[in-house]
């Protein structure tokens, strides 16, 4: 299990393995002594047990796979918050031996529930996704029955993001900003230190708030390492130590059309809103871009879950024409306009009329995704416009 710092691994790990043991490999004094037990050592004295922060010495991962091929019997579950170090050593050693989960941050409809016993409820996109009936399509989203707990979730979110943590009802607001400026001070000095040797931090740091205040932007190596003093390939390299340790996805253009002339150039959505609050140091709403991240992360997220078979990408072509979020499925596309407005017309879907000229697969519908309560329908009935909370929650 990897993902971002705090995002409940450990946590989740030994509710589900109950009768494992559990041992922290963050501790620099016994971690040696771990590192020296054989083999035979570790099926008689750890059969079954839980190792966290397993990136932290990855030659234990040698260790595991030794056990696992010599013995029948052992079982273990390595946790650890640096996808680079952890899976890169786990899918070279473990090949055939080892099932790998990715945990994020609450997704929306997680953060509808208040219990473990609580039914985590498939949201209209995933039900979409999986050809589901999505007959939840309700003319306004006031008339959903979930309509309180679909907008406190979010209510929850665009203050303070997805991380279990800060669910605590006894936090107040400002308990609240202080994890998320510790979290980000955490980051910094160990994940980062995991990552990569640096001898100074403040480059690092720099680009760090210049894809926080860019968020929802397309990503260009040479601009963002000018902006900062850094050079292109050093750009490059820090944006893909900031995926790796789950802080930002970077969305592909799509290119599949080799005779339209389309971009592509990557755009960067940081993952949790929390954490560009912190890093940017701010309170308050979100921005158009800051929405559009919010909502193409939490759609990345509910996928990531439910693992439907399906790639998202963004389309730009060189004339202007742009699509937020395209997700190719194997008979198809779906495509995502994504506005902040209360109030959606039929411009606002303009750059979803005629796309399916460009793909090289049918469109299977289009959404306007928006803070507008009421569902609309335009071009035919082929573009749904709908409150994106009614649609993700």
């Amino acid at each position: 299990m990897t993902g971002a710092r705090q995002t409940g691994k450990t946590t989740l790990a030994r509710k589900i393995f109950g009768d494992y043991e559990y041992i922290s490999i963050e501790d620099p004094v016994l971690r040696p002594s771990y590192a020296a037990l054989s083999a035979k050592q570790w099926r008689s004295m750890y059969p079954k047990v839980i190792l966290d922060e397993v990136q932290k010495e990855p030659s234990l991962i040698e260790s595991i796979k030794s056990v696992y091929d010599q013995w029948e019997e052992p079982r273990y579950v390595l946790l650890g918050s640096s996808q680079l170090l952890l899976l890169q050593k786990v899918k070279e050693s473990l090949a055939g031996r080892v099932s790998i989960y990715e945990i994020f941050p609450l997704t929306l409809p997680e953060l509808s529930t208040h219990s473990w016993d609580d039914e985590v409820k498939k949201s209209l996109f995933i039900q979409l996704l999986l050809e589901e009936d999505m007959s939840e399509i309700l003319p306004s989203f006031l008339l959903h029955p979930a309509h309180t707990e679909k907008q406190a979730a979010w209510n929850h979110y665009q203050k303070f993001g997805g991380f279990p943590a800060l669910c605590d009802e006894s936090l107040n607001d400002e308990e609240r900003y202080s994890w998320l400026s510790n979290y980000v001070r955490t980051y910094l000095e160990r994940d980062v230190r995991d990552l990569a040797n640096f001898r100074e931090l403040e480059p690092f740091i720099k680009l760090q708030k210049l894809f926080a205040a860019n968020t929802s932007s397309l990503f260009n190596a040479s601009n963002s390492g000018k902006r900062i003093g850094l050079s292109s390939k050093t750009a490059q390299k820090y944006l893909q130590y900031f995926e790796m340790s789950y802080q930002l996805l970077v969305l592909p253009a799509w290119s599949g059309n080799l005779n339209k002339r389309l971009s592509k150039m990557s755009k960067i959505h940081f993952m949790d809103f929390g954490v560009l609050q912190a890093v940017l140091q701010k309170k308050g709403g979100m921005t158009g871009n800051e929405f559009e991240s919010a909502l193409v992360t939490e759609m990345y997220k509910q996928m990531k879950y439910y693992d439907p078979r399906a790639e998202m990408f963004h389309l730009r072509t060189h004339d202007g024409k742009e699509v937020d979020l395209l997700i190719e499925v194997e008979d198809g596309f779906y495509a995502f306009e994504i506005k902040q407005s209360e109030k959606v017309t039929e411009s606002d879907a303009r750059h979803l009329f005629d796309l399916e000229k460009l793909l090289n697969k049918p469109l299977k519908k289009s959404f306007v995704l928006s803070a507008d309560l009421r569902t609309q329908y335009f071009n035919d009935g082929r573009i749904v416009a709908v409150h994106f909370a009614m649609f993700l929650g």
